[in-house]
């Protein structure tokens, strides 16, 4: 029996959305079907929208920080049952036959099927994902908020589990947005001192409220030279080039900058800038199912939600001129 899902389409690049129907296909017996209560905005959606990645397929359906309730389930799906309310984030698949995924590093699956890459997202009545991907949401979270906690507060929380960063350690986080936001309450409450890396100075009360002890301007290479070999770890959540030697100099031995912020430029770095203190680049997607599950937890515990504004499904699109105006404070919520 063919079913028919409801979505808000991008015909091609630059273009308004526009209300569409499609058919999903045949559902897999491992996928569950959610009934999308609520989606958020990240600008990974802009960049999809846009075509900026060059992977885009149109017409396309955006959005991939879902939460809804489940009306089908698969025969092979497990731990699941109608009427569940789950979150959903950037992937929406995995092979669970690779070592990544064996191993329970499902997001680095090179099969994974990603929510908006080549198929149809959250910005919709319905969406489908393979069982291992839809997370139950504990009821001690908002509904209303959570859906930014599956791309955007995975991302920041999964470098903190998989890196190792400690209670005692000292941590920068360079960008105070989407993500930046939420990686602030995670660290602080993780009982990291915390240094938040700011270009805009009417954001510094704000990122001590959400559990900063220390704001620097991001492009103040005087403040960045007194920091000079006191960070253990940094966090990238910007997406704009900045002096990355002064940030490797802040660093102490065995320190780690790590990106999750898609800076589009190549980060200019010499060897010995590494070799000499044992430091490290790199960079991460989202977390597992099981980090997924962790930090919703950990959100639970310490009453963390993301900072969030919400506009209805249909006016999809002000939405979107909201985020690309750099409105937003500090995640959208688009609500069926």
């Amino acid at each position: 029996m063919t079913e028919t899902f409801h979505g808000w389409a991008a015909a091609k690049s630059g273009q308004a959305l526009a209300q569409i129907e499609f058919d999903p296909g045949a559902m897999r017996p491992d996928q569950v079907q959610v009934k999308i209560e609520s989606c958020g905005i990240c600008h990974s959606d802009l960049s999809m929208l846009d075509n900026e990645w060059g992977n885009a397929v149109y017409p396309l359906v955006a959005g991939h920080e879902v939460v809804g309730i489940i009306e089908k389930v698969g025969d092979q799906a497990k731990g699941l049952a109608v009427g569940d309310r789950v979150g959903l984030g950037w992937f929406s698949g995995s092979c669970l036959s690779c070592q990544p995924c064996l191993s329970g590093r499902h997001q680095l699956c090179s099969n994974a099927e990603q929510m908006i890459v080549g198929r149809h997202g959250g910005f919709a009545d319905r969406v489908r994902a393979d069982w291992e991907w839809a997370i139950k949401l504990p009821q001690d979270l908002d509904p209303a908020s959570a859906g930014p906690l599956f791309c955007g507060g995975i991302t920041v929380f999964g470098p903190i589990v998989d890196f190792g960063v400690k209670p005692t350690d000292r941590v920068g986080v360079i960008g105070i947005g989407g993500l930046g936001h939420l990686a602030l309450q995670f660290l602080n409450k993780w009982g990291c001192e915390v240094t938040a890396f700011t270009s805009n100075e009417s954001k510094a009360d704000e990122a001590r409220k959400l559990g900063a002890h220390h704001v620097v301007s991001s492009t103040d290479r005087a403040a960045l030279r007194k920091l000079a070999g006191s960070l253990d770890f940094i966090l990238v959540t910007a997406n704009v080039t900045l002096d990355w030697n002064s940030y490797l100099a802040a660093l102490a031995p065995d320190g780690r900058l790590h990106f999750v912020g898609a800076v589009l430029q190549p980060v200019p770095v010499s060897a010995f800038s590494l070799i000499g203190a044992r430091k490290s680049i790199s960079g991460s997607p989202l977390g597992s199912p099981a980090t997924v599950a962790k930090m919703l937890d950990f959100c639970a515990r310490h009453q963390i939600a993301p900072v969030t504004e919400t506009f209805a499904m249909k006016d999809v699109n002000a939405a979107l001129d909201h985020l690309r105006a750099g409105k937003a404070r500090h995640r959208i919520v688009l609500k069926n």
